[in-house]
């Protein structure tokens, strides 16, 4: 393969998952109003998020 050929990977292939995720339409205008102050995108913001406080869940028994 000659060195200068566009390298890709299939769609899919990079560890990530679409999903469809139903939420308020207030939490919606809340989190574009914070993806517009700092030109994140929506998915940026969730994925920032949802890092952040994936660890912080405590399950009550």
């Amino acid at each position: 393969m000659k060195e200068n050929n566009l390298k890709i990977k299939k769609r899919g292939d990079d560890g990530n998952k679409v999903i469809s995720l139903r939420i308020s339409v207030e939490l919606l205008h809340k989190l574009d109003a914070i993806a517009k102050e700092t030109n994140y995108s929506r998915n940026e913001l969730i994925n920032l998020i949802l890092e952040h406080n994936i660890d912080h869940i405590e399950i009550e028994p």
